[in-house]
């Protein structure tokens, strides 16, 4: 992958909370279409999802940073220490990645995880992983590309609604 961006990266501010949940809430729902055909995503209360972001943003639990295309914020990344029992302290992770479907494949996610990257070396971190259902074949594309591997061992179930997904854990060094 190029580290190459048209996107400016910084760390959101608590005004960007609205339109992290709406991006949130729609980027998530149409890659969902993809991993249960079918099925619809349970609807996210924006209004929910807009105080947890303002609240991670203001605690920097995790640490949540914003693209930005022409001023306006088109994607999100949140990232801190690994969440997964038993992990070291040197091992991160990628909480959420997301950018609005206007921008999906135009570079942001590659902004965004470069801002990651470079935040979790920062706290330490020498490794990262994240979880992602295994019917999302454009976010494990993109994580394939990035240099994450899959943990095969790692798949497990879990409840979405009234659906159950498989997701599995990706992992990469971040040197």
């Amino acid at each position: 992958m190029s580290s190459t961006s048209n996107f400016e990266v910084r760390l959101a501010t608590v005004r960007d909370a609205k339109v992290i949940a709406e991006i949130h809430a729609s980027a998530r729902q149409a890659a969902f279409k993809g991993v249960v055909p079918g099925e619809q995503m349970p609807a996210i209360s924006v209004d929910k999802s807009q105080a947890y972001w303002r609240d991670a943003i203001e605690y920097s639990e995790p640490q949540v940073w914003v693209a930005l295309d022409e001023g306006a914020v088109v994607g999100f990344v949140g990232f801190d220490r690994s969440r997964d029992k038993g992990t070291p302290n040197t091992m991160g992770e990628i909480w959420a990645i997301y950018a609005a479907t206007s921008h999906w494949g135009q570079g942001v996610g590659l902004a965004l995880w470069d801002a990651a990257r470079e935040g979790l070396i920062d706290e330490g971190c020498t490794k990262v992983s994240l979880w992602i259902p295994l019917g999302n074949e454009r976010a494990l594309r993109f994580h394939d590309l990035a240099g994450f591997k899959r943990e095969m061992t790692s798949i497990k179930t879990v409840p979405v609604g009234t659906v159950k997904v498989e997701e599995i854990r990706l992992k990469r060094d971040l040197s």
